[in-house]
């Protein structure tokens, strides 16, 4: 299969091992939500918290017995959890929490499942490999650390009793200056090894000089832009993106609290004090507006890619030594972020920091399918049903973000009026 390749004969056994790690990890979240918060939905755009024990299971099941077993659905639950959801147009999901199956039936549906896959992995492992079992073995690992992320978002925003923790205020601000990138040719996407179908295939584009902050944009610059009357003026807003702000009575990030006579910032369990020099987490509409604001624009994908990894094709920002916590802020080392500036180690080549973890970068490139694309015949939808121009292209990475997820040619996407992901901006100039 084209959009997802394998390097022939390769071992199962670090893929079971690290399918093995990604599950502890999603355990070790769920385990911090209070059994009676599961059935919140502090989202409104996604499924309650229960659904996703269940779900990273199903798919699990789907994905690897159903394909590789020629099982049929042997449990109602398997298509009960298939799918989450993504709603574009405003058609928010109504369910009750009593609609779903209780909490008890859910676990008991996770660890029989689990036994299932594992099953099926201590046999597989005992007869000759075969490229599509490695293929969707990465996917399943992959699938449950992007939940891993996603679970994050959400429990940022349960409904637990907040008293502010014992952080100081920091109000020392970064050097706010920007960076050269010299006219080059940015390799997008992957010609080997694993990949989603949306990566491939691998193609170079060719991007003129410009210049890009050397950091993401801050909280502090983000709040003069507040001050300055950023969300009260259209100007700074595409019209649909300012009827949304309007509509939602949207005065400020989600990640931010109004205190009596100060800003707060929601972690976990706790809200922080405000952070000036930590990365501002905004939607790509607020992103938009601040950079309007700014005078500026938000950077291409390709201008992004090319203020990371040159032409060359590096694996990283910072060249080929692989990460490690002196580089960056990422494969959840913490759960807050950092200051923009806090490793060095990890510049790009052309002196940009920050590049690889500690939140998302937004672009202002559409999510669209690069020449060659064909559709995973396992997960025919995962891409090709947000080619839709309703789904803006991120770059980077958050402190909640596993490390295999790094490569160069990984490509997050969500809609841009969507403010709950660990996800900032820096803004480019092209004159």
């Amino acid at each position: 299969m084209k959009a997802q390749r394998v390097q022939a004969l390769e071992d199962l056994a670090p893929l079971a091992a690290e399918l093995a790690r990604a599950r502890a990890r999603t355990d070790e979240l769920f385990a911090l939500v209070p059994a009676a918060l599961l059935f919140e939905r502090p989202i409104a755009e996604r499924h309650r918290v229960a659904f996703y024990l269940a779900h990273l299971e199903a798919f699990d099941v789907n994905l690897l017995l159903h394909q590789h077993g020629g099982l049929q659905l042997g449990d109602p639950f398997d298509r009960l959890f298939a799918f989450g959801i993504d709603p574009t147009d405003g058609d928010m999901p109504r369910d009750g929490a009593d609609e779903w199956p209780a909490l008890d039936e859910i676990r008991a549906y996770g660890r029989r499942t689990r036994a299932r896959v594992d099953a099926w992995l201590a046999e597989v492992m005992r007869r000759p490999n075969d490229t599509a079992c490695a293929t969707h073995l990465h996917a399943a690992i992959e699938h449950r650390w992007m939940h891993a992320e996603t679970l994050a978002y959400m429990f940022n925003h349960l409904s637990l009793p907040r008293a502010p923790r014992a952080l100081p205020a920091r109000y020392r601000e970064p050097d706010y200056d920007t960076v050269s990138v010299d006219a080059g040719q940015a390799l997008l996407g992957c010609r080997v090894g694993f990949g989603w179908d949306n990566e491939f295939d691998a193609h170079h584009v060719t991007v003129p000089p410009f210049r890009i902050d050397r950091h993401m944009v801050t909280n502090a610059q983000f709040l003069r832009f507040m001050e300055a009357g950023g969300y009260a003026q259209p100007r700074y807003w595409s019209e649909e993106d300012w009827r949304w702000r309007a509509a939602h009575a949207i005065e400020h990030p989600a990640a931010w609290y109004r205190g009596p006579d100060h800003w707060l910032l929601y972690s976990r369990a706790d809200l922080i004090a405000f952070q000036a020099d930590w990365p501002v987490y905004v939607s790509h509409a607020e992103a938009s507006a601040y950079a309007r604001w700014a005078g500026r624009q938000l950077p291409t994908e390709a201008q992004w890619h090319c203020a990371a990894y040159g032409g060359d094709g590096a694996t990283y920002t910072w060249g080929d030594a692989g990460p490690d916590a002196e580089r960056g802020n990422f494969d959840f080392t913490r759960w807050d972020p950092v200051p923009v500036d806090a490793h060095p180690r990890g510049a790009s080549a052309c002196g940009a920091l920050g590049l690889l973890g500690n939140g998302w970068e937004w672009t202002r490139s559409a999510f669209t399918p690069f020449a060659g694309f064909r559709a995973a015949g396992f997960y025919p939808g995962y891409s090709a049903d947000f080619f839709d121009g309703r789904h803006f292209v991120l770059k980077g990475g958050s402190g909640h973000t596993a490390r295999r997820l790094l490569r160069s040619s990984f490509r997050n996407w969500f809609q841009p009026r969507y403010p709950y992901v660990f996800a900032g901006l820096r803004c480019v100039d092209e004159s």
